[in-house]
């Protein structure tokens, strides 16, 4: 069986929460891997996603947590709606410049 490992970082611009802790991780940036294989049965090259982990730390320590791609996308797309609009930044700082 043909196997393959996909790397990529994602960033928290703020804290987050994984259904499987039992706490908030800081924001930052995070590896996140996604393992696939190869379908064998067909006549094209094809991958299916085995298991997607994040690399979290907490105190120092670093954990490998399974995830599904799901959550990884809900906790992503909070984590963007949490963030202020580049309009909103622009009359904060516009505010205090007055």
């Amino acid at each position: 069986m043909t196997s393959r490992t996909i790397d990529r970082t994602v960033t928290f611009r703020r804290s987050f929460i994984l259904s499987s802790a039992d706490g908030p991780y800081p924001p930052g940036e995070y590896l996140v891997q996604t393992d696939e294989e190869m379908i064998e049965q067909l006549s094209f090259p094809a991958w299916r996603r085995v298991a997607t982990m994040i690399h979290v730390r907490r105190g120092g320590a670093t954990q490998v947590l399974t995830i599904t791609p799901q959550e990884l996308d809900l906790i992503l797309s909070r984590d963007a709606e949490d963030a202020p609009r580049s309009d909103e930044v622009s009359e904060r700082a516009a505010h205090f410049l007055r």
